[in-house]
């Protein structure tokens, strides 16, 4: 288990990270979430040793990280961290060595994990010379080559198509499945909500939000509901006043509300046919995007 213990971090007059903590359990995907400039990679960084801490540690299954335990680590930064000249399949073996697999080892896995995200036909490229999408897959590739018992993914899903998404994230649940811990970043929380387990968000270096997905949404004290009308324009400031919601967004015909976990849907229903023709209507818990505006609050 990774354990980041009340981490500080200063850049001149910037909190980068101000007294963070948080957890990423064995089999479980943890999203990590913030807006940018929130300390997010600092984060991902100080893990593997590369910012020096003002204070705080980090600890795996209960010790604090060192070398060794770091080569039982996998990282895909946000940048690229590959040759771009050197061939795809030289520098995985290349690196899956420097985490102590021997040459044949090494060769075998290079191979599945090359086969498994569909750029085996690409083994001889030099990375510059692939697409962005394939440069995604060779440097995902390059951080589960050794096997790694914690995966921590920086943006993993920036600039790749639905089919580079869907195989990404089958990777991040199947190495969870295996019993790995999985954190990742991304800004796209659609992607986010439905591979995470855990969550937490993060803004000025403080965690804000923190605990599993599922008990979030249930525990939080607003309801969302949203319409859809068959006439675009309704008049909505009457509702919003009368009923006591808050309109978070309209457009052709559609809205979101938010209101108390213990309104009534029915009663909301009536009051919405009142001032139009419902299509449709759905009352729901928060997604995660509503939990990371709330929780950021703005």
């Amino acid at each position: 288990m990774l354990e980041v213990d009340h981490l500080r971090k200063q850049y001149g007059d910037i909190k980068a990270l101000d007294d963070l903590s948080m957890v990423a359990a064995p089999g479980r995907v943890v999203g990590f979430l913030g807006p940018n400039g929130a300390g997010k990679t600092t984060t991902m960084r100080s893990i593997f040793g590369l910012v020096h801490l003002d204070d705080g540690g980090v600890r795996w299954d209960g010790t604090p990280v060192d070398e060794d335990s770091r080569l039982r680590f996998g990282y895909m930064p946000e940048e690229r961290g590959l040759y771009p000249r050197m061939k795809v399949r030289d520098q995985l073996t290349y690196f899956a060595e420097l985490h102590g697999l021997s040459a044949h080892d090494a060769g075998r896995s290079t191979d599945e994990w090359l086969e498994r995200l569909g750029i085996a036909d690409r083994e001889s490229s030099r990375l510059e010379d692939l697409s962005h999408g394939n440069q995604q897959r060779a440097q995902l590739a390059a951080a589960l080559v050794h096997n790694p018992d914690l995966l921590v993914l920086d943006e993993p899903f920036a600039g790749l198509d639905p089919i580079g998404v869907e195989a990404l994230g089958d990777v991040v649940r199947s190495e969870a499945e295996r019993g790995k811990s999985v954190v990742f970043s991304s800004n796209q929380l659609d992607l986010v909500e439905d591979l995470c387990d855990d969550v937490v968000v993060i803004d000025r270096g403080k965690a804000v939000l923190s605990g599993a997905l599922d008990e979030l949404q249930n525990e939080s004290p607003h309801r969302f509901f949203q319409v859809k009308f068959a006439e675009p324009h309704q008049d909505l400031d009457k509702l919003t006043s009368t009923v006591n919601i808050d309109l978070m967004w309209r457009r052709d015909g559609e809205a979101r509300f938010r209101t108390l976990r213990d309104r009534d849907p029915v009663e909301l229903f009536t009051a919405l046919r009142e001032i139009g023709s419902v299509e449709m209507f759905r009352f729901e818990p928060p997604t995660l995007s509503d939990l990371f505006m709330e929780a950021v609050g703005r």
